[in-house]
Order: C-alpha cells, then sequence, then structure tokens
C-alpha cells in the first residue's frame, strides 16, 4: 500500500490532475471537496501529508489547517497549500496555522511531486 495523501479543493479538475499526479507516482489518494468534507476524511486512518487549496465554500484551507492541527492524530501530518494565492500576508497566515509549503496554481504536476517527496518520509 502506498502512503496516503488527502486533497481537498472544491475544483474536481484541480483534485483531479493533483489524483492523476500522484497516483502515478504510487501514492494512494483520498479527495475532499471543502474543509469540512475532508475534516470527515481523517478518521484515525493514516494519512502522510494533506494538499489543501485556501480558498473554498464553507471552510476555507487556513481554518482546516488550524483544525487539522488540533487533531492529535494529524497534528504532525506536513500540510501544503496549493492556491491561485500568492500574497505574502496569506502565504504567512497558512505558515502560522501549519503549512509547510505553499504551491501557486497554475502548477506543474512535477513541481508538486517534489514538494511531496520533500515532505512525505520515504
Amino acid at each position: 500500500m502506498g502512503k496516503a495523501i488527502l486533497i481537498v479543493d472544491d475544483s474536481a479538475s484541480v483534485r483531479q490532475v493533483v489524483s492523476i499526479a500522484l497516483k502515478g507516482a504510487g501514492y494512494d489518494v483520498i479527495e475532499g471537496c471543502d474543509g469540512k468534507d475532508a475534516l470527515t476524511k481523517l478518521n484515525g486512518q493514516k494519512i502522510h501529508l494533506i494538499i489543501s487549496d485556501v480558498n473554498m465554500p464553507n471552510m476555507d484551507g487556513i481554518t482546516f489547517v488550524k483544525e487539522v492541527k488540533k487533531m492529535a492524530n494529524y497534528k504532525f501530518t506536513p500540510i501544503i497549500m496549493l492556491t491561485t494565492e500568492s500574497q505574502e500576508g496569506k502565504k504567512q497566515e497558512g505558515q502560522a496555522a501549519g503549512a509547510k509549503a505553499w504551491v501557486v496554481k497554475p502548477f506543474q504536476p512535477a513541481q508538486m511531486l517534489t514538494a511531496v517527496a520533500k515532505l512525505i518520509l520515504p
């Protein structure tokens, strides 16, 4: 079984692109359509990495990261923010919440896989 990665994005097409790249690299993928939905997927199973959008309905990515960091099973799970937001203030907000990396859309799948490989230990 590969390492499990949770993708959280309200765009089905973005989830699909990221999922195809990750599955092609041998990772298992779980998808959430927003922060609230993604929290329901964190049910105790081992998640090696989370990739989350920032701007989503119901629960935005920064709030989602803060909620994940409160959960004992997931507080050390690395999180990559994948977003159109490139302002320094948003990046700092994400890092303060607990995000480890910031990838700006549009992105190259290879760029995403490099960031993932740096954060998931073999």
